[in-house]
């Protein structure tokens, strides 16, 4: 396809700016909500950072694709930095993936672009914890990075900026396979896939009865259908035996795990004291929260707020807590309270950092020995083989935003590539595209179905 790198443009001519092209071809966050980067890349700010930390456990596709593509990467973080007028880059990796380093490095050679290497701990990768990491600054409670001068993108977001400058729409997914699989590894699968084609594609489960995380144990989802759809942000699956204590505990209906806090929370705080957003200065506290379960209408509110500045890393619930309770869970529903009511609340002292924060950081062999996940521990190597499904379910919302209005019909003959879906001018979302060639078999509220 035609070229559309917006090079003159950077540089003051009327041509399109890249936000317009990240637009047309579906570029959202790859690592994580899936926020449209169309909005990023129009805003102005003094760093754009590339967060490539990936830390949760078991999941190692961004490391792959660091080694895969860097070039690429690297470019799309410059054409960043060019569309917001940022005069630095930030390029944030773990120091013990070397492989990964060495193949950025010759490309960041004589750029503005600094290499910004992080310890093997958890969560690395949260974007508060990237921003203060690599610029020493904090971001206001409950803000944005924008707040403090900077935009975050996940590396392989990066990529696909850099695909949209060349006309390349998002048609593909870089994920990894890992866990009770017989060949753990890293490889490309069009938008769309079913679950079960990537655990087919990694040899099938080792285990005959088996459950699978979708983007990691830590942030991601129990997969309630392994024929439902790879998405625009789905980072890959942790397959492990159904049997395993993390499957039991997550597959526990809500009513229980808020009923057994309730009769077992002894206050200990470890939750608190743990927790990284605390420890950046952020006013969270879990163990506080717990104490709302012990209440109906008094009081629930004061206990509540506590929970409203929480990332959902879950360090609470499967590291910190002794009785393995669900403080996370509580601050779930404390937010979802919190917003029923119309409250919100307000952090009036601005963050500061805790004095212990590097001395309780959370390194990755410890939580993975925490998980009982050490035996799923394993490089996932990537396989240039791409999988050929016989039909894709392409969602119309691929994160945050509004969904793409259909422009095909059911029995339309598609290409790979082809525009399926489009955004309305002025919309939050971006636009989506036919992930193989083939004729549309359906088309609903919510995805578009393709049969190769």
């Amino acid at each position: 396809m035609k070229s559309m790198r917006p090079k003159e443009n950077a540089a003051g001519s009327s041509g399109p700016p890249l936000a317009v092209h990240l637009r047309e071809m579906g570029v959202v966050g790859a690592g994580g909500a899936g926020f449209p980067t169309q909005v990023k890349a129009a805003s102005r700010v003094e760093y754009v950072l590339a967060n490539g930390a990936e830390c949760e456990p078991l999941v190692h596709k961004d490391v792959e694709i660091m080694q895969r593509h860097p070039e690429e990467i690297v470019s799309g973080l410059s054409l960043m930095m060019e569309a917001t007028g940022a005069k630095q880059g930030k390029f944030g990796v773990k120091e013990k993936n070397k492989a990964a380093v060495e193949a950025v490095k010759p490309y960041l050679a004589g750029k503005p672009i600094d290499l910004a290497l992080l310890g093997d701990f958890y969560p690395s990768g949260d974007e508060y914890e990237l921003v203060y990491a690599a610029t020493g600054r904090l971001i206001p409670p409950a803000g944005i990075p924008l707040q403090v001068g900077c935009v975050v993108n996940n590396v392989e977001t990066l990529y696909n900026v850099d695909q949209a400058a060349h006309g390349r729409p998002v048609t593909r997914k870089f994920v990894s396979v890992s866990g009770a699989v017989r060949q753990p590894k890293a490889f490309w699968t069009p938008v769309g896939t079913p679950l079960s084609d990537l655990i087919a594609a990694a040899g099938g489960a080792t285990v005959p009865d088996y459950a699978a995380f979708v983007s990691g144990i830590m942030m991601g989802s129990l997969a309630e259908d392994l024929d439902a759809p790879v998405t625009k942000t789905t980072a890959g699956l942790i397959v492990l035996p159904r049997s395993h204590y993390l499957i039991e505990r997550r597959s526990r209906p809500e009513k229980a795990q808020l009923h057994i806090g309730k009769s077992a929370c002894d206050q200990c705080s470890y939750c608190t004291e743990f927790c990284p957003r605390y420890l950046l200065g952020y006013d969270v506290r879990p163990h506080q929260v717990m104490r709302s379960l012990g209440f109906t209408k008094s009081g629930e509110q004061h206990w509540n707020q506590w929970g409203q500045l929480c990332c959902a890393c879950g360090i609470c619930t499967l590291y910190a807590c002794p009785e393995d309770l669900y403080p996370k869970e509580a601050c779930d529903k404390s937010k979802r309270d919190f917003r029923a009511a119309g409250l919100k609340m307000e952090q009036p002292q601005s963050p500061r950092v805790h004095p212990m924060k590097e001395f309780r950081r959370i390194p990755l062999a410890m939580l993975r020995r925490r998980l009982k996940i050490e035996e799923f521990e394993s490089d996932t190597p990537f396989d240039s083989a791409v999988p050929e499904p016989g039909r894709v379910r392409v969602r119309l919302l691929h994160g945050a935003g509004k969904p793409a209005t259909p422009v095909v019909a059911a029995g339309d003959r598609v290409r790979c590539g082809q525009t399926v879906a489009r955004i309305a001018e002025g919309q939050l979302g971006a636009d989506v595209h036919a992930s193989i060639n083939g004729s549309i078999a359906g088309v609903t509220e919510s995805w578009i179905e393709i049969v190769r």
